[in-house]
Order: C-alpha cells, then sequence, then structure tokens
C-alpha cells in the first residue's frame, strides 16, 4: 500500500541498497511496475544517485536502505538534499524497539537521524496486516510525497521499524 501510493502520487524514481534488513522495502519498491528501481552498493552513492536524479526530474525520488551505520552513510545527501530544496524521501530500516541501542553499529538510535534537516520526520511503527494499516501507510506516503515536493521541496525520513522475517 505504502509503495503503490508512492507510485501513484508520480514517483518515478527508487535507489535501492541491498541489505537483510530493509529487504521489506526493496522488495516492494523493485516489484512496483510504475517505479523504476535502481540498486546501488554504497549508501552514500545511492543517496547521491538519488539526489541527482531528484534534481534532474523534479520530482521526489526514494531510496532506502538498512540500519544503523548504513543509514548514517545517507546524511550527506540529506543534507544537501535540504540545502538546495530537492526533493528526496529517504526511507531507513530499523530494528524494533526492543532490540535498539544494544551497542551494535546496525542498531544505532534512528530516530531523528538526520537532526533538522529533513522537512518531515516519522517513526512509522509497526501495524498488522489489514486495512487499518493499509489505510495508514497511504497516508503516509502520500503526506511524505506531499511534503518533499511542496512549495520549497526538501527531503523527508520515514523510519520502518521492521520485525523478522524480513523476506517471503
Amino acid at each position: 500500500a505504502f509503495v503503490d501510493e508512492l507510485a501513484r502520487s508520480g514517483m518515478e524514481y527508487a535507489v535501492t541498497c541491498p541489505g537483510s534488513r530493509n529487504a521489506p522495502l526493496v522488495l516492494s519498491l523493485a516489484s512496483e511496475e510504475r517505479l523504476r528501481c535502481i540498486s546501488v552498493v554504497d549508501e552514500r552513492s545511492a543517496g547521491f544517485l538519488a539526489l541527482g536524479i531528484a534534481k534532474a526530474t523534479g520530482k521526489p525520488v526514494a531510496v532506502t536502505c538498512t540500519s544503523g551505520t548504513a543509514a548514517a552513510n545517507l546524511l550527506p545527501a540529506v543534507v544537501e538534499a535540504h540545502e538546495a530544496r530537492v526533493p528526496l524521501i529517504v526511507l531507513t530500516a530499523d530494528r524494533p524497539p526492543e532490540l535498539r541501542d544494544t551497542g551494535a553499529g546496525q542498531a544505532i538510535d534512528q530516530l531523528k537521524l538526520y537532526g533538522a534537516f529533513p522537512k518531515w520526520f516519522v517513526e512509522v511503527g509497526n501495524h498488522p496486516p489489514g486495512r487499518e494499516s493499509a489505510i495508514h501507510h497511504r497516508g503516509l506516503a502520500c503526506r511524505a510525497y506531499a511534503t518533499a515536493n511542496s512549495a520549497r521541496p526538501g527531503p523527508v525520513h520515514l523510519n520502518f521499524g521492521l520485525r523478522e522475517p524480513l523476506a517471503p
């Protein structure tokens, strides 16, 4: 529902980085026929590729990566998007709350990871599958696209605390 709403809103591109924790996000983005997905191994490079596509097209581009230090590597692109007024939608995978801040590099605190640079931040939360969850996720996607693409474009950050199993 989330990815369908991004595409329905007008998104054409998504840049994905491989990772275990963000597998559900990558698989959802890659399976959406209206999106052109580009896989990039390095998160810093992925962030700047997404930034460049968004700058060239004038439309929000999604970029996703796995949790922890991988997400931290998107900070330079988020700052650049903020300063250059480029619409960017950052989708970070994260551990669920009970597995965060355990001293591992992939379990760092990602809440407000990019400080004041995003125009909007949301902790997506865990919701059981169903109609209410679909409505919630559609609303988040619609607001993310609209906020990134508003009169003063810029980055938005959605943090997905995902529980296992992460792949079908």
